[in-house]
């Protein structure tokens, strides 16, 4: 841990849509991905390159597993390379899966198959529940803006949830999918952008009975430890230091909408001034919170084998 300078943090990001044509040749030269893909075949007892090749679903078991390697071997690379020495951890939505193994609170193997346990429960569920909602992320819509869409919504019956709070006028929001272009219509009409949809939706009230269903069937198989690197909760910013908190972490996730601010204000109050953005991430790394108060490097696939260039800090 840093003393005489500012701390910093590892943050991994959150999945969006993974394909591999889009990262398997990384995965197949990247001598970091290729040693924790050993362990993870090993642990699942089959080829996860293989599943993910065949699979066509961007958020399937294989997908998962796949970005959880990802993510947690860039940071190995970090380590190695850049002299990565965290102070503190962040796993921002499915990145939570990856903070549980570089934390400590699972050993990579456990935590490989607690990822695909995970995705499987998942894939159960939304078979017989919900199959008609979506989450949508979008951008340059201030709250007011959204508040007003929301309560156009309310007034004609339809379900929805904020499933998520990014940066200032950067939200997800959970529907059903009959009402998904109706609604980026009216959000283009009043200048904002929808960015992509999440099938499977995510992190909203209704799916308390996926959290349920994940605590009964999933959770006890696992047996977590204290996190030897504390690890930021991604929705309300509180530090996680016991296995306890690390499983409600982990339960927390389904049915809390992520919030990044309160995690930025934690970092900051704990004198971080450089985050590590370790993963295929197209968001956290740019969001003008995270590059406003902290020195960021991202590592993510396509930076992985050429020099990495840490962003200027701006005045606070």
């Amino acid at each position: 841990m840093t003393t005489d300078q500012a701390r910093s943090a590892v943050v991994f990001p959150g999945m969006g849509p993974s394909r591999f044509t889009d990262v398997g040749k990384f995965m197949m030269i990247d001598p970091y991905v290729r040693g924790r893909l050993a362990a993870a075949d090993e642990a699942l007892g089959r080829s996860v390159l293989d599943g993910f090749r065949t699979q066509a679903v961007d958020f399937g078991e294989f997908a998962q597993v796949a970005f959880f390697i990802n993510s947690v071997a860039l940071a190995d690379r970090a380590v190695e390379t850049q002299g990565l020495r965290p102070d503190l951890c962040v796993g921002f939505s499915f990145g939570q899966k990856a903070a549980t193994a570089f934390s400590g609170a699972l050993p990579f193997a456990e935590a490989t198959r607690l990822t695909y346990e995970l995705a499987l429960c998942e894939q159960r569920f939304f078979e017989q529940e919900h199959q008609d909602l979506v989450t949508l992320t979008l951008t340059r819509v201030p709250e007011a803006a959204l508040a007003e869409v929301l309560g156009e919504l309310a007034e004609r019956g339809e379900f929805h949830e904020v499933s998520g709070h990014l940066d200032e006028g950067m939200h997800m929001v959970t529907m059903r999918e009959q009402v998904l272009e109706s609604f980026q219509r009216r959000i283009s009409a009043i200048g904002g952008y929808s960015l992509y949809s999440m099938k499977p939706p995510a992190h909203c009230r209704i799916l308390t009975g996926l959290r349920a269903r994940v605590e009964e069937e999933v959770l006890p198989k696992f047996d977590l430890a204290d996190p030897s690197l504390p690890v930021v909760a991604d929705h309300d910013g509180s530090l996680v230091t016991s296995a306890e908190q690390m499983r409600t972490l982990l339960l927390d996730t389904f049915d809390h909408p992520v919030r990044w601010h309160p995690v930025v204000d934690t970092l900051r109050a704990q004198g971080v001034g450089a985050v590590s953005v370790t993963g295929p991430d197209r968001l956290i790394h740019r969001l003008d919170v995270t590059t406003r108060h902290f020195d960021v490097v991202a590592l993510g696939p396509e930076q992985a084998l050429r020099p990495t260039r840490t962003a200027p800090r701006k005045e606070q």
